[in-house]
């Protein structure tokens, strides 16, 4: 069974038509150590929380020749940057996101509240089109709030009998949504420890609470 412990220690909806009808979009990709955010910047990796890549038609990332573009959250980070980008007329071939029903993962307890891990191997991501997400959990993503997208749903109806909030599916993500859950985020946390590019967090005092089966 995967493992679920707690470590103590302005436009209204958009189509997401990914490529050309027929044809088989790139796979996800691993993010590289030290690999760094395409929209704010920051570090992938250590602030924790769901990752994202997608690949653009006809658009590459300035830092880089080919691959998609990296995000290291979702909510303040990829949504902003492609409905941004939709606007300018790009498409998307495909968008990838971190699937937690395919990682064993556990929820650290940060300086700044709980947080889901951040993996990057590219095993670890899926079509977001095709998860469910969890929102307003207690449960943090990178930079606050997130969603956090399961491909199995029991896993998903799990995730919100331990850690509250509700589901929804790809198709219910649109700017409001995004800007609500921004506003939650500024409301209830001071951000200014998540934008240095690195993790000062000492999870020295972390305990395993155990397997939940």
């Amino acid at each position: 069974m995967r493992r679920r412990t707690v470590l103590a220690g302005a436009v209204a909806s958009f189509s997401f038509a990914a490529g050309c009808l027929g044809d088989d979009p790139p796979d996800p990709v691993a993010i590289p150590d030290n690999a760094f955010d395409d929209d704010h910047g920051m570090e992938i990796g250590p602030h924790g929380g769901a990752n994202a890549q997608v690949f653009y038609e006809d658009q590459m990332p300035s830092a880089r020749e080919e691959g998609p573009f990296w995000f290291h959250t979702l909510s303040f980070s990829l949504f902003p940057f492609h409905f941004e980008r939709l606007q300018r007329g790009w498409e998307e071939e495909v968008i990838y996101v971190t699937d937690f029903s395919a990682v064993d993962w556990t929820v650290e307890e940060r300086d700044a509240g709980p947080t889901m891990p951040s993996p990057t191997d590219a095993s670890t991501f899926a079509d977001a089109t095709e998860l469910s997400y969890v929102i307003e959990s207690e449960v943090r993503g990178g930079m606050g709030p997130d969603l956090h997208p399961f491909s199995d749903t029991e896993e998903a109806e799990s995730f919100v009998d331990d850690f509250g909030g509700r589901i929804i599916d790809f198709d219910d993500i649109d700017a409001p949504l995004i800007d609500a859950i921004q506003e939650e985020g500024d409301e209830g946390h001071d951000h200014s420890d998540d934008h240095d590019h690195g993790d000062d967090h000492d999870h020295s005092d972390n305990h395993d609470h155990g397997d939940e089966t």
